[in-house]
């Protein structure tokens, strides 16, 4: 349900910032293509993760947020941050505690 390259940093980005447009999650996800990011969202809304939000406007705008069971899944985020941190790059400022 998680696995692959984008989709821990997608809830990641979605968690913290409670709700996300699929332009900003583009700019945040350096390196990731319109159609990845397409279906990795398509997975986690329909995995249960994310709830998506469209607006009958012009432009038209979608929102992303975490469901329920994608808040339950925030400690675990923190958790795999916390590890990466004293792990993986121990010398790394988290921009986000600041």
């Amino acid at each position: 349900m998680i696995g692959g390259k984008w989709k821990i940093l997608i809830l990641w980005y979605v968690s913290f910032y409670k709700v996300q447009r699929f332009g900003e999650l583009m700019r945040r996800l350096d390196g990731i293509t319109q159609s990845t990011l397409t279906k990795q969202l398509r997975e986690l809304e329909s995995d249960g993760f994310l709830h998506r939000e469209i607006y009958r406007e012009i432009p038209p705008k979608v929102e992303y947020s975490l469901t329920e069971f994608g808040e339950s899944f925030i400690p675990v985020l923190q958790t795999m941050m916390a590890w990466s941190e004293a792990y993986l790059c121990p010398d790394w400022q988290n921009p986000y505690e600041k």
